[in-house]
């Protein structure tokens, strides 16, 4: 049977990025981002092979954008796309593994959308437009939240009124699922253990930032909840707060609930910490110059990350490996070798020259001799979501 190419969609309000995926290539056949949609400034850029190219689409909607799209992936698939694997973000506990697009399935994702409501709609949007564009192909919902479905009740719920649970849904849910589980599957090919038979402890850094603890290819533990605003310091997330700031802020400033959100959800982190800016490549550039805020942030980001993989730990009945991925985790030997400095009581530690040259794509074992397992696995969220699109297909 030839080779199958799935069309791979992650929606965001106003962007869609994708990403052609053919089964027997490591490379995209063809990958870009439409951006600014809904505006006067809306536009779509692709890359195919090593050409790059772009599209002005004013005041283009998530529709317009993939209907300039869908001739570009008709020549890049040979007139033979296969099917569509769409990113969500939270399926709740209506969704353990990916789900074929149906009616049902899509009356579930609405009906999750006030667990994320800044992510299901904007998913949603490319889901109903893609339905249209292409309503004789086979579209499949690949979920953030499926992967943390193993999660044991004691890791999941939180310490409230039972009846916010049972009839609001109010627990840990956990995201980034596709990559955890994606660099855990690697991590073990590489490390040449059996995934069934294998224990991580998993860093995801990039803009949005998580922890897992994954044991025999199940996650146990991860560090979000009810929404990705938990846990650690990210780009412009604050990660955890006080519970009670929330009233402080209202009752000593007089915020209200949405200014507060704003705050925590896209003023904090990185940038608020820095004063300067949520890209660690900029804070790190900073850092080396002396600006005491870009080096603050560093350094509270590399505390509160290796404090939560120690509570990760716990969920792990051995350590075979740590992992760190996304664009931080794959490009940045300083916040690994900060973050590592502070796990001594794991025994971990780094090879200084492996730690430099593990940048950039480059992925491999970075621990020092005769030290606990430390790989960079780079991730790559739009395969896992070709390959259960794909299973389901088979199925």
């Amino acid at each position: 049977m030839p080779a199958r190419n799935i069309l791979v969609i992650n929606c965001g309000s106003s962007s869609i990025k994708f990403a052609l995926v053919n089964e027997a290539h490591s490379q995209f056949t063809l990958s870009g981002l439409a951006e600014r949609l809904g505006s006067h400034d809306a536009v779509l850029h692709w890359q195919r092979g090593g050409e790059k190219d772009s599209l002005m689409i004013p005041n283009g909607d998530h529709r317009a954008a993939l209907a300039q799209l869908l001739p570009l992936v008709q020549s890049a698939a040979g007139g033979k796309l296969h099917g569509i694997g769409h990113r969500v973000v939270h399926g709740g506990e209506h969704f353990t593994a990916a789900s074929r697009l149906d009616e049902a399935t899509l009356r579930a994702i609405r009906a999750t959308a006030p667990l994320a409501p800044l992510h299901n709609p904007a998913n949603l949007l490319g889901i109903e437009a893609a339905i249209k564009l292409f309503p004789n192909l086979t579209q499949v919902a690949v979920f953030d939240t499926a992967f943390h479905q193993t999660l044991p009740e004691h890791a999941f719920r939180y310490a409230l009124p039972d009846h916010l649970y049972r009839e609001h849904g109010v627990r840990r849910y956990g995201f980034h699922g596709t990559s955890h589980r994606f660099v855990s599957h690697r991590a073990a090919e590489l490390a040449g253990l059996s995934v069934g038979d294998s224990s991580w402890l998993v860093a995801h850094l990039g803009n949005g930032c998580s922890t897992c603890a994954i044991v025999n290819g199940q996650s146990r533990d991860t560090s979000m909840g009810l929404t990705p605003l938990e846990g650690l310091v990210m780009g412009t997330r604050s990660g955890d707060v006080d519970p009670n700031l929330h009233s402080h802020l209202a009752r000593t400033l007089g915020w209200s609930l949405e200014r507060i959100e704003q705050l925590l959800n896209k003023e904090s982190g990185l940038l608020g910490l820095s004063g300067l800016s949520n890209d660690m490549r900029s804070l790190e550039q900073a850092r080396e110059q002396g600006h005491a805020g870009a080096t603050l942030a560093i350094e509270v980001f590399c505390y509160r990350l290796a404090k939560s993989l120690a509570a990760m730990s716990c969920a792990l009945p051995q350590l075979d490996g740590l992992i760190f991925t996304g664009g931080i985790g794959e490009n940045s030997p300083l916040i690994r070798s900060k973050t590592v400095a502070h796990l001594t009581l794991f025994n971990l530690a780094l090879d200084k020259e492996a730690n430099a040259r593990t940048v950039r794509g480059v992925g491999g074992s970075i621990q020092a001799y005769g030290h606990p397992r430390v790989l960079v696995v780079p991730t790559n969220e739009e395969r896992q979501i070709a390959l259960d699109t794909l299973a389901l297909l088979n199925a």
